[in-house]
């Protein structure tokens, strides 16, 4: 089972509802982008296999980035996807 950590915004929630629809996926919700990141890293790092966060916007990229700084130097595989508002809001 590969999960997804996501600390999604409004724009990030049809995303986060496609993934839950995948068989094999579970989305894992946090409240912060520090939590989300610390998530991914520390399964990461216990499975042995890539963990994938979404996070929400460019602030929320950076609320991770301390832990995401910690997985790099750790060699934790992790892909990001961060997240942007739609197209008509921006």
């Amino acid at each position: 089972m590969e999960v997804f950590f996501a600390n999604p915004g409004t724009s990030e929630m049809h995303l986060v509802s496609a993934v839950d629809r995948i068989a094999g996926m579970r989305p894992v919700l946090g409240l912060f982008e520090g939590v989300v990141t610390g998530m991914a890293d520390g399964y990461g790092r216990m499975a042995g296999t890539p963990a994938a966060t979404l996070l929400h916007l460019g602030p929320g990229l950076a609320n991770g980035l301390a832990n995401l700084h910690n997985a790099r130097r750790a060699a934790t595989p992790i892909v990001n996807v961060v997240g942007d508002h739609a197209t008509y809001h921006a």
